[in-house]
């Protein structure tokens, strides 16, 4: 058994392990599939989170055997290139790579990609998305597996891009919140995983886009279908819908809404009578 004096001298050697192996992990290049990780992070991610202490941060880190600091500066980087964040006049950090570059520009929009390299959880979360018909067979457990992701992709994504709030109402408890397609999961294959699809809404005012009794107009504004007030009694709709009829909507920090997304839900699936 080692006595006291040896102690420090056993700690003193681990730590030194520890920084070499630190210096080894920050000199060592970025490959292409894990800058397409912190890509996916990045799409879930608000703006003001990216620091090192972020638990979807460290479990990145975690992932590809970097540090948290690491992560956090290639996050900064996308920022760079983010047209939302170009518009604000937010520069990034100034010193993303070309390769940064290269998979930004080949794969920001690809959704289904950056939705399976998504890092897993930490804990097990609730799966809310639409229940969906997945193929039985040999394959079924690995397309189980890419829906999941998928909607936890969409989820993070549509939820962080409005600071966790629903856009209607403002509650802010997630556990009252769904990330919402306007043009629903079964209508449009391209468009499943697409933020810009999305709103973060509230579990009544979910359901009543999903049943066409509430949309949006061109302007980002609250319809409400002539029919919600034959559907339930007046104090009801007053004080959940009424009060909210041409309110404009808490407007994302970035993933707008997709005016054609909004043109097809108002045009076909609206009940405008």
């Amino acid at each position: 058994m080692e006595d006291a004096a040896s102690a420090p001298a056993c700690w003193a050697s681990s730590q030194v392990r520890f920084e070499i192996a630190m210096a080894r992990t920050a000199s060592r290049l970025w490959t292409r599939e894990e800058v397409i990780k912190a890509l996916s992070l990045y799409c879930v991610l608000p703006f003001g989170r990216f620091h090192k202490g972020n638990p979807d941060v460290l479990a990145l880190a975690k992932d590809l055997a970097r540090t948290p600091s690491s992560i956090s500066l290639k996050l900064c980087n996308f920022a760079s290139f983010d047209p939302h964040h170009k518009a604000r006049g937010v520069a990034g950090m100034g010193n993303a790579s070309k390769l940064d570059r290269e998979v930004w520009n080949d794969f920001y929009g690809c959704w289904n990609v950056l939705a399976q390299a998504l890092p897993a959880e930490n804990r097990d979360e609730k799966e809310t998305g639409h229940k969906l018909n997945v193929p039985e067979g040999p394959t079924t457990q690995e397309r189980l597996l890419q829906v999941r992701r998928g909607q936890r992709f969409f989820r993070k994504a549509v939820l962080s891009a409005y600071a966790d709030r629903c856009c209607i109402t403002g509650i802010a408890d997630c556990t009252l919140l769904r990330a919402s397609h306007i043009v629903p999961w079964a209508k449009s294959v391209k468009n499943r995983l697409n933020p810009c699809n999305g709103l973060c809404l509230n579990a009544l005012h979910d359901a009543a886009l999903d049943g066409g009794l509430l949309t949006l107009d061109e302007n980002l504004r609250v319809v409400l279908s002539p029919r919600l007030p034959r559907k339930m009694p007046k104090p009801v709709f007053e004080e959940y819908f009424h009060r909210y009829s041409g309110q404009d909507i808490q407007r994302p920090e970035r993933f707008l809404p997709d005016g054609d997304c909004l043109h097809i839900h108002r045009t076909t699936l609206f009940l405008s009578d």
